[in-house]
Formats: C-alpha cells, sequence, structure tokens
C-alpha cells in the first residue's frame, strides 16, 4: 500500500511538473507571437488549458502586436471582430477574481486601446473588480487604472474620487513623473484647489530632480493644467523647456497637440515656434493622409512663409474630398488664423460641410459659424441651415453657456430675422447665467436692435425689457460675489460695449470691497480686468503695488510685465513709486533668461514709459545678437503681435536716444518710420483742416502756423506754431522754413534748425488735439502713459507742449493766443 501511494505520488509530481512546463511553454509562446493570428491560433488550440494568466498574456500580447504599428496600419477591427478574441474576452470575464491585481488593469488597459465599447460586460466587470482592490494596487498599476477610468470618460465617477484620495495620502511617496502625470491629468476634475496646489508643487519637485524627462510626461502636466483652467507660468515654462529639448522625438502629432494646448491655456513661445516650423516645413512633402496633413496645416499654416504657405493651400484643395467633418473645422479654424481669402479652398470646405454639418455638437456648430462669417462665406444656403440646426439645439438647450454661445453667434449669420423665442428663451436662463453668458446675450441683443432686425409686433419693446433684465441679473451677480478669484475668473472673457456701460463701474467697486483677498496669486488676472476696464482705482492700484512688493519672488517675471504695464500704460503712480519699480526691475534684471526675446523688447517699452531705463535690460536688447534672434522669432509670430513689437522696438529706440544719451544707442528707425508713414493714410481730416483755418485767423495768416508736422524721431504734432519771447506769432515765411511739403511738414535737423531759424528767447510750441483715447476711463481725465512720454519728449526735442482734450478747450487756448497777440 505504502509502495502504491508512493508510486502515485511520484507520478502526480511528474505529471504537475509536466503540466507546469507545458503552461510555462504556452505563457512563453504567447507572448513571443509576432502576428495577432498566431496568438488566436494558440487560444484555438489551447481553451481548455487556459488559465487567467494566459488570458491576460493574450490580451496584452494583442495590444502591443498593435501598439508597433504606425497608426493607420493598425488593425483593432479585425482583432476585435476575430471569433477568438471574443472566446478570450468570455474566459477573462469568467477568470477575473483569480487574476493578480496587475494582471486585472493590465487587461482592461489593453481591451480599452483594442477599443473595446466601454459598456462591453468584460470592462465593467474588470473595473469593479479593480474598484474593490484600489486601496493595495501598486503606483504604477493605479495610475494605469485611473488613466483607463479616464478613457472611458468616467471623469466625475466615485471611483476615481476614490483614486483621488489614494495619491492625496501617498503624494509625498511618488517620485516618478511619469506616473505622477497620468495622476494628475485622471484626477483633475475631481480634487479641491488646495489638493491642485500640491500636485503643482509635486511636479515642479520632480521636474528639477529629472536631468531628462520625457515629452509626453510635460504634455500630460499642460493637459492638466488645460483642465483644471489654470495658467501657472512654472511649469508652463519648465513644460516648454522639456519640448525644446525634446525637439528631435517630436512629430506632427505631438507638435499639434502642444500647440493645440497652448492655444486653451494661453500661452505662447517663440522659440519652441521657430523649432516646429522648421520640423514641420521638412514634413510638408510626407503628408499623405488627411488626419495628418490637417495637423500639419493647423500648427504650420499661421507661421508658414509664402511659398510653403501656397503650397500648403494647394494640397489642402486636392485633399479636401478626404477630410472629415473634425478635419473640416480644423483647417476653417486654421484658415481664419491666417486670415486666408482662398476661395477656392473655401468653396471645397463649403460643399463638405453640407454633408456633415449633422455630426457637428453645438459647440462644434457654434464655432463652426464663427469661423464661416470670420472668412467671409457667401454660401446663404449653408447659413440657412445653419441657422435651422442652431436654432433646433437652442429650443432644447438647458444649459446656459450653449444657450448664451447660440444667441451670440446667431446675431453674426448675414439677414438673420430674430423670433420671439429667442428672446424668450434668454430670458428663461438668465438667473442661472454667469457675466460672460449674459454679455454674449446682451451682444446680440444690442446688434439686433441696432440693425433693426426686430420685426415682430412689439420686437423692440421686449428687447428693451430683456436688457433691463439683463442688467439687473449683472448687478445681482456682482452684488452676489464674495470671492475675488472667482469672480476674476467670470471676468476673464467679459468685454464689450454693455459691460463697459453697464456693469465696469460697479464691478471695480465690487473688487474694492474684496481688496483684501487680493493676493500675490491673483494679482495677474486682477490686473489684466483694470488694463482692460481702462479705469484709475487708486486704492486697487496701491494694493496690487504693495501685494507685488511684498512677494516679488513667487511673481513669475512673465506676470511682472503685466503688472508694470497696469502702472505705466494708465500713468499710475502708487505711494511707494520708487521702491515698487526698483523691486520690480531687479526681480526682472536677475531672470531675464527667463523672458522670452520678443517679450524684452515690450518691457522695455512700458518701463520707458514709466521714465525708467534700466542698463542691463537697455544693453541686452540693443545688441546685435539679440536683435538677429529677435529678427528670426518674429517671423514666426503672429502678425499683430509682430507690429506690436516691431512698434514698441522704435518706441524704445526714440527714447533711448533722447533720455538716455550716455547709452550711445544709434537711431536706427528712421527706414521703418519711413515705411509706416507713407503706408498709412493721410492724417490731415477735415476736422484738424477746420481748426487750423480757425488758428490761422486768429494767428494772421498760413505762414504763421503748420498742420501735422513730423519731427526728427518721428512724433507727429497736430499744429505747431512759434512765439517769440513776448508770446507774439512768429511768420514762418520770415525764417526761411519751408510751409507744405505734400500737406505735411518735416523738421530733419531740430537743433540746427532751432538754433539757426529762431531768435533768441523764441519758442516752438506744440499743440496736441487729444481724444478720449489719451485719457483713463475714469471721471479724473488723467493723461495716459503713451500721450504723457510724447508729451515728454517732445520737450526734449525743445517744444511747449500744449495738450487740448476737447475742441471747446481747444478755442479757448486760441483765445489766449488772440489775447497775448
Amino acid at each position: 500500500m505504502f509502495c502504491l501511494r508512493q508510486v502515485c505520488s511520484v507520478f502526480t509530481l511528474r505529471h504537475y511538473q509536466a503540466r507546469t512546463l507545458c503552461s510555462d511553454l504556452l505563457l512563453s509562446q504567447i507572448s513571443g507571437c509576432i502576428h495577432e493570428d498566431e496568438v488566436f491560433s494558440l487560444v484555438g488550440r489551447n481553451k481548455a488549458r487556459l488559465s487567467e494568466k494566459h488570458v491576460g498574456i493574450a490580451l496584452h500580447t494583442l495590444w502591443q502586436l498593435q501598439k508597433k504599428r504606425p497608426l493607420l496600419s493598425r488593425t483593432s477591427d479585425y482583432v476585435r471582430n476575430h471569433s477568438e478574441f471574443l472566446t478570450l474576452c468570455i474566459l477573462a470575464e469568467n477568470k477575473v477574481e483569480h487574476m493578480e491585481d496587475e494582471v486585472i488593469v493590465d487587461t482592461l488597459y489593453s481591451i480599452l486601446r483594442l477599443k473595446v465599447e466601454d459598456h462591453v460586460s468584460l470592462a465593467k466587470v474588470l473595473v469593479t473588480e479593480a474598484w474593490k482592490r484600489l486601496e493595495r494596487l501598486s503606483l504604477p498599476a493605479l495610475s494605469k487604472f485611473a488613466l483607463c477610468l479616464y478613457k472611458q470618460h468616467r471623469h466625475f465617477s466615485p471611483v476615481l474620487g476614490h483614486v483621488a484620495h489614494i495619491v492625496d495620502m501617498k503624494l509625498d511617496s511618488i517620485q516618478d513623473i511619469r506616473i505622477l502625470s497620468v495622476l494628475m491629468i485622471t484626477i483633475s476634475e475631481v480634487i479641491t484647489e488646495s489638493f491642485r496646489d500640491r500636485l503643482l508643487h509635486k511636479a515642479e519637485q520632480l521636474l528639477e530632480e529629472k536631468d531628462e524627462v520625457h515629452f509626453n510626461y510635460a504634455r500630460r502636466i499642460l493637459q492638466f493644467l488645460q483642465n483644471a483652467k489654470l495658467k501657472y507660468h512654472p511649469l508652463l515654462e519648465k513644460c516648454n523647456r522639456i519640448f525644446l529639448e525634446s525637439a528631435s522625438h517630436l512629430d506632427i502629432h505631438s507638435i499639434s497637440h502642444i500647440f493645440g494646448l497652448y492655444e486653451q491655456l494661453g500661452f505662447d513661445n517663440a522659440e519652441f515656434r521657430l523649432i516646429a516650423k522648421e520640423l514641420l516645413s521638412e514634413a510638408v512633402d510626407d503628408c499623405y493622409d488627411p488626419e495628418t496633413f490637417a495637423k500639419l496645416f493647423f500648427s504650420l499654416g499661421p507661421m508658414a512663409g509664402s511659398k510653403v504657405r501656397e503650397r500648403l493651400l494647394v494640397t489642402a484643395v486636392h485633399m479636401a474630398e478626404e477630410f472629415s467633418s473634425q478635419q473640416v473645422l480644423m483647417i476653417l479654424k486654421t484658415m481664419q488664423k491666417m486670415k486666408c481669402r482662398n476661395s477656392h479652398l473655401l468653396k471645397k470646405m463649403v460643399s463638405i460641410l453640407h454633408e456633415h454639418l449633422d455630426s457637428y455638437h453645438v459647440l462644434q456648430l457654434v464655432k463652426l459659424t464663427q469661423y464661416l462669417v470670420a472668412l467671409h462665406c457667401q454660401d446663404l444656403e449653408l447659413f440657412a441651415k445653419l441657422k435651422v440646426l442652431l436654432l433646433g439645439y437652442l429650443k432644447s438647450s438647458v444649459i446656459p453657456a450653449d444657450t448664451a454661445a447660440i444667441i451670440r453667434v446667431l446675431a453674426t449669420l448675414p439677414s438673420f430675422q430674430v423670433e420671439e423665442m429667442i428672446i424668450n428663451k434668454a430670458a428663461a436662463v438668465l438667473p442661472q447665467c454667469r457675466l460672460h453668458h449674459l454679455n454674449c446675450i446682451a451682444t446680440a441683443l444690442v446688434r439686433w436692435n441696432h440693425h433693426g432686425q426686430l420685426h415682430w409686433q412689439n420686437g423692440s419693446e421686449l428687447c428693451a425689457k430683456l436688457l433691463q433684465k439683463l442688467n439687473d441679473s449683472g448687478f445681482q451677480r456682482l452684488q452676489k460675489a464674495n470671492n475675488l478669484n472667482l469672480l476674476l475668473e467670470e471676468l476673464t472673457y467679459v468685454n464689450g460695449e454693455w459691460f463697459e456701460e453697464v456693469l465696469n463701474e460697479e464691478t471695480l467697486a465690487k473688487c474694492q470691497h474684496l481688496i483684501d483677498q487680493i493676493t500675490w496669486a491673483n494679482v495677474l488676472p486682477l490686473s489684466f480686468f483694470l488694463i482692460k476696464s481702462d479705469h484709475r482705482c487708486p486704492a486697487l492700484f496701491d494694493r496690487i503695488a504693495s501685494v507685488t512688493v511684498e512677494n516679488i519672488d513667487k511673481i513669475p517675471p512673465s506676470e511682472i510685465y503685466f503688472i508694470l504695464f497696469l502702472f505705466s500704460a494708465l500713468n499710475y503712480d502708487p505711494p511707494d513709486n520708487e521702491e515698487f519699480f526698483k523691486s520690480c526691475i531687479q526681480h526682472l534684471a536677475s531672470n531675464l533668461s527667463h523672458l522670452e526675446t520678443y517679450r524684452l523688447v515690450l518691457l522695455g517699452h512700458v518701463l520707458a514709459m514709466a521714465g525708467y531705463f534700466p542698463p542691463v535690460l537697455i544693453m541686452t536688447i540693443f545688441n546685435v545678437s539679440f536683435l538677429s534672434k529677435l529678427d528670426a522669432q518674429l517671423k514666426v509670430l503672429p502678425d499683430t503681435v509682430k507690429q506690436r513689437v516691431h512698434s514698441s522696438l522704435m518706441k524704445l529706440n526714440r527714447a533711448v536716444c533722447l533720455e538716455c544719451p550716455e547709452f550711445h544707442i544709434p537711431w536706427f528707425h528712421e527706414p521703418y518710420c519711413q515705411r509706416v508713414f507713407h503706408n498709412s493714410m493721410s492724417r490731415i481730416n477735415p476736422q484738424r483742416q477746420r481748426i487750423h483755418r480757425m488758428l490761422t485767423e486768429i494767428l494772421g495768416g498760413r505762414h504763421y502756423s503748420r498742420i501735422s508736422v513730423l519731427t526728427p524721431y518721428y512724433y507727429e504734432i497736430d499744429f505747431e506754431c512759434v512765439l517769440d519771447v513776448n508770446k507774439k506769432p512768429l511768420s514762418y515765411m520770415a525764417q526761411h522754413i519751408p510751409l507744405d511739403v505734400g500737406g505735411i511738414h518735416f523738421r530733419h535737423d531740430i537743433k540746427a534748425e532751432g538754433r539757426k531759424a529762431l531768435p533768441s528767447g523764441a519758442q516752438r510750441i506744440a499743440v496736441e488735439f487729444l481724444d478720449s483715447k489719451a485719457f483713463s476711463k475714469d471721471y479724473s481725465r488723467h493723461l495716459k502713459g503713451e500721450p504723457a512720454m510724447k508729451k515728454r519728449h517732445l520737450e526734449m526735442l525743445g517744444y511747449r507742449v500744449v495738450q487740448v482734450s476737447s475742441q471747446q478747450y481747444f478755442v479757448s487756448f486760441l483765445h489766449c493766443i488772440s489775447s497775448a497777440k
């Protein structure tokens, strides 16, 4: 009996060893497959022997084989529809409880990557089982599981809230930026503000500790910032640096994604644009599929040179029929950015849109309409279809943001007739509307009323009542506001006549009421709002200045620029003006390398307006290598930014020459000024001519005054006259000064002219007729920074400057001259 038992024991051991060996062999065979059919063949022959490990490794291998293929060569449909794949899914579902923790997560990840629908029972079972084991998952497995949930669009699910709680508990132990970056984007919708800040600081720490970071991790961090609607400059700049260092690994798809995130975050970087332009330009001839080309067009089009731009447009026309509805949307958006008027391409896009309109969701239809209106599309049939679809969405809409967006875009449609339903729908959502939504509705109503599009009976009366309700809703929303950060978030997208006329002063008063909530973290959005409002509010300005000085090391240099712009542009001196500017300048001087080349020029101009010329900044800018780098970057910047930088560099050059001759910086903007001047329209308008006639009559004739005088450094003066030592007008003819050169008078050498032509004690008078733009919009009528700097410079050029703010004051000035005469 004992011998028999021993023989059976040996037989059992050998059988177990053979089975284990066979099992291990099957595992290695499955994982060693180089084609999906090999996997399916092994599954088909060994169904009865497949354990949970075999099933897990088989599904994992199927995804890995797909992953190795280029995106367009993948065969996910073939894999999902194979009979043995269904077998694997059934076996996996039956064996879930026996799977190891990591196998469960890997299996879920693999089937989702193979585009198995979220509602398939296997996906549900895997999620449920992983949730049960959540507390014991390793950090890598936790991040992969969280990513699966995110890809299933469970952004607000309780299970992700559970994941967020675990991350909160274990945050200090996370040392892998890859794991952290995945967890950050997956839990971004279910975290508190304080937890969000901890995640940001942890990401900063890990990015600093790592010598080399994969660009995908940085891209995920940008995605987190976008999800959180947060423009956090320290992380943005670190991520941008990683992209620059990873340039050789970037392709069209990743560059397009990065540009899209930058656009949503309101961030830009000329250095990245330069590198991206070079990489994308090399790929122009290698784009054969619509998806890749649409992304290339989106990324390269707005910064391409004329030749490359033309090639892109020709290819887009040729490929038009192959574009999907989403790619058409991307092409039209880019055409708007490029200010492209290629009628052939636009017609091609429009012909495709007629077939695809039903595939767009409501906000995509809104954007589509905006692009078509901006591109001056003339297809009335398409606009009629858009109108029907938008009105349909409006009738069923219950989301205030969607309702407001639809109403605003309906107002831009050509020959649109307003229906009473629209007014009633707008009135219904007012109580739920944020300030931005109220602004959208008000903009539409004002437009309709202005263009007389309320033809139905009592239309204007209903519109007036709705506008009054809008005003009341806006006031009520401001009165209830008790959190400055939330208020500033709403104000970000608010602009236009309605807000300026109805709510601007009330909003300033509310910000002043919440003045104690101003911190270093919100001085930037507050400064943006005050710049936009164009009002000088001493209490708010003083608080911003003091908070900035106290927290100067916490505020990124790029934000300091906008804070300085507020004070310089509105020409306001805080109580400790010298300390404020000194602190800001010192902080900037030690961080110049963190500012982009073109932003240094803008910064220099802003400081010059306030009368500050830091030597380190001036000598950095007026340097041959710097200016060469600037020229290269300007080629990839948007036209509006390019023009602003050109103008700021000229103004800074002029200010340095006049106010800081000790720097020995030459005036090199003469050709630029001549081009700008000759390309502009004539400045002698009828109003100026009438005023000039009044001036000449009082002074005694045309030879006693000049109109539209150009000084050295290309300042333009509305009117100029010369008074002698007794304040009597002098004749230009008597001084042998030419009176007219094509309607514009140009003093070539002011020092020589003044020395040779003017009698002792005589003085030139520059008369500036200022419009409302020269003053802040508050009741102080305080001169803004730009006209104040012009007055300062004209005085340096030898003028006595008289700046008149209205025609009435100008007449008074003329009478004063007449009396003196």
